[in-house]
C-alpha cells in the first residue's frame, strides 16, 4: 500500500503540472479537469481511489470527473462482459468514496464518476440507472466513439460515394491494423482472422456494409470484431479530412438522426434516473471528427 501510495503522489504531481498547463493555455475560458485510470491491468479498488483523491486533493488538482478501471470487460463499441452484480458492487463503492472525498478533503461539490469505453455497454445501464436513482450521484459517460461509427454508418448506408468512401477508409486501415489497434490493446478484443479482407467489403452493398457495423446483437449480419475495429480507425478518416467532412457535411440530414437517436435513446435515456429528487448532473461526451452546427445556423 505504501507503494501504491507513493506512485498516486508522484502521478498526482504530474497531474498537478499538467493541470496548470490546461489553464494557462485556456485562460479565462472554463475548464473541466477529468483524471482517467481506465487502461489498466485491472480494476483500482474503493480504498485506491480513496488514496488518489487525497492525493490530488493535496496537489490542488480540482478534478471534477474521476474515470476509474471497472471490473468486467470494457471494449470498445460493444457491450460489457463481466459480472454485472460485481459492476454494481464496485460502482456504488466508488460513488460513496467520491462523496467522501468531497466532503473530507474540499473537493468540487460536482466531482462524479466517469466511464470511459461506456459506449454500448446497454447491460450495465439499468444497473446504473438503479445506483444513481438511490444515491443521488451523477455521473459522466465517454461515448466519442460511437459518434464517430454513427458518422461512418451514416453516409455509408446511403450508397454510391458516400459507401465507396466508407470502404477506402477500410481498405486503408486494413494494412494499418497494428498501429490503429497498439494504442488500444487494452479496451479491444478483436479476433483478427475474423474480419473481412478489403476484398470482400468491396462487394458489399450498403445494407450489408451497415449492417456488419451497427451494434445490433440481435441481427446475425453484426460484426463485433469489424465493429470494434473500425472504432479505432478513424485516423485514417481524419487523414482523409478534406473529403471526409464534405461526405458529413453532404450526408447531414442521414448523420443527425442517428447521433441524436443513438446519444438520447440508447445511451442518455437508459441511464437517466426518473425525477423524483434532485439528482447530480448525467452527461454523455459524444464527441467527433467535426461538431455539426446545429440545423438551420
Amino acid at each position: 500500500m505504501a507503494v501504491a501510495a507513493s506512485a498516486c503522489l508522484e502521478a498526482a504531481r504530474e497531474a498537478a503540472a499538467t493541470c496548470a498547463l490546461i489553464r494557462e493555455g485556456a485562460g479565462d475560458r472554463a475548464v473541466h479537469i477529468e483524471v482517467s485510470m481506465d487502461e489498466t491491468d485491472r480494476p483500482q479498488l474503493p480504498e485506491h481511489l480513496f488514496v488518489i483523491l487525497a492525493a490530488l486533493a493535496r496537489f490542488g488538482v480540482p478534478v471534477r470527473t474521476l474515470a476509474p478501471r471497472f471490473p468486467g470487460a470494457f471494449h470498445k463499441g460493444v457491450d460489457y462482459q463481466g459480472d454485472i452484480e460485481e459492476f454494481a458492487r464496485h460502482f456504488t463503492a466508488c460513488v460513496q468514496v467520491l462523496r467522501t472525498g468531497r466532503e473530507v478533503f474540499g473537493l468540487p461539490a460536482d466531482l462524479r464518476l466517469s466511464l470511459h469505453s461506456g459506449s454500448d455497454k446497454f447491460a450495465l445501464y439499468p444497473a446504473i440507472r438503479d445506483i444513481l436513482r438511490r444515491t443521488g450521484a451523477g455521473l459522466h459517460v465517454k461515448a466519442a466513439g460511437t459518434t464517430w461509427l454513427e458518422e461512418f454508418a451514416g453516409p455509408a448506408a446511403a450508397g454510391g460515394g458516400a459507401l465507396a468512401l466508407a470502404k477506402e477508409v477500410y481498405r486503408q486501415a486494413w494494412p494499418a491494423y497494428e498501429e490503429l489497434v497498439a494504442p488500444y490493446a487494452a479496451v479491444v478484443d478483436i479476433r483478427r482472422e475474423r474480419l473481412p479482407s478489403p476484398d470482400e467489403i468491396r462487394r458489399w452493398s450498403a445494407a450489408e456494409f451497415v449492417a456488419a457495423v451497427v451494434h445490433d446483437p440481435t441481427n446475425p449480419a453484426f460484426q463485433p470484431d469489424l465493429r470494434q475495429f473500425l472504432h479505432v480507425a478513424y485516423p485514417v478518416a481524419a487523414r482523409m479530412s478534406a473529403e471526409f467532412l464534405s461526405a458529413l457535411d453532404a450526408h447531414r440530414s442521414e448523420i443527425e438522426p442517428r447521433v441524436t437517436s443513438n446519444l438520447l435513446v440508447r445511451h442518455l435515456r437508459p441511464c437517466s434516473p426518473p425525477k423524483r429528487r434532485a439528482v447530480r448532473p448525467l452527461s454523455v461526451q459524444g464527441g467527433c471528427l467535426r461538431n455539426l452546427p446545429p440545423s438551420g445556423s
